[in-house]
């Protein structure tokens, strides 16, 4: 009987060791992402810019470009995603800029060339989007577009509801709830999902408790709804693996109008734009041109 309960113990032991691994283990791959300095600058093509750099609310600071339209109608400020930077989305600002638009790029907490070693995905990445706002109105700049990808999108649809000064969204791979993607990541890796489910929301729970903030308070599904009667534009993958449908579909019925919906069924996680590269950028053209041109007539 000691040795059965002994064996159970040991059991216990490790299975519980085993957990805190996993745990510690995303936690630092979800807070401190690998620094992503790859890519060029404005001028690679052949855009004029200014370098800019502004600080949080928690005093770190941020650095990114600005590039302005020769004849501005609006402003777009673009959001990345997680582990990435400002430099890879320079690909869209061409065509944006010869619309008439200015385009701000910015690294987010411990990205890029931002300062700052930890990230929470979205929690304090709102007060990020805010401080770049912020930088904008010091321009003479109060009505923006937000234009974000998968981390960046879910940081958009939170941030919006906190500002005036956002006038439309678009919302590229966003995900509802953290912990979702947490339980789909562990059930990529061949975890059986009884035990996906509770372990991702440990890991949620882990990762606010170093940070020092609520995460879940911050999910998109819980801001979406406020951002009408802003209009915005959600985009996402049918196959993408990364950040399900499901979550484009769930975020799309907790939103009110004006929304759209625009599923490529054949795309991948942040792959509508290669997928589809027309379509996709008439479409975030003529969402821009129609919802942000005219902002002003939004109540």
């Amino acid at each position: 009987m000691w040795t059965i309960g002994i064996a159970l113990l040991v059991a216990l032991a490790a299975a519980a060791l085993g957990a805190g691994w996993i745990v510690n283990v995303a936690v630092n791959r979800l807070t401190r992402p690998a620094r992503n300095l790859a890519g060029g600058t404005p001028a690679d093509y052949g855009l004029p810019y200014d370098r800019v750099s502004f600080a949080s609310r928690d005093g770190i600071v941020l650095r990114g470009w600005f590039v302005a339209a020769p004849a501005p109608r609006a402003t777009i400020v673009f959001c990345h995603g997680h582990a990435g930077s400002k430099a890879p989305d320079l690909q869209y600002v061409p065509r944006l800029r010869e619309r008439g638009y200015n385009v701000l790029l910015f690294d987010f907490h411990a990205h890029g060339e931002s300062d700052g070693k930890a990230t929470s995905l979205v929690y304090q990445e709102r007060e990020d989007l805010l401080a770049a706002i912020a930088y904008l109105r010091g321009r003479g700049i109060h009505q923006v577009g937000l234009m974000g990808f998968s981390m960046g999108a879910a940081v958009a649809l939170s941030t919006a509801p906190l500002s005036d000064a956002i006038r439309a969204v678009i919302a590229d791979s966003a995900f509802a709830q953290l912990r979702t993607i947490v339980r789909n990541g562990l059930e990529n890796a061949d975890m059986p999902r009884f035990l996906a489910g509770p372990l991702s929301s440990l890991i949620v729970w882990a990762a606010g408790h170093r940070l020092g903030c609520p995460l879940p308070e911050s999910d998109p599904l819980r801001w979406v709804m406020r951002i009408a009667p802003r209009p915005l534009l959600i985009i996402h993958g049918g196959q993408d693996r990364d950040v399900p449908v499901s979550e484009a579909y769930r975020l799309y019925q907790a939103a009110a109008e004006p929304k759209e919906l625009w599923v490529v069924e054949i795309a991948t996680h942040r792959n509508a734009d290669q997928v589809c590269p027309q379509e996709y950028v008439n479409r975030v053209l003529a969402f821009f041109d129609r919802w942000l041109v005219t902002a002003h007539d939004i109540p």
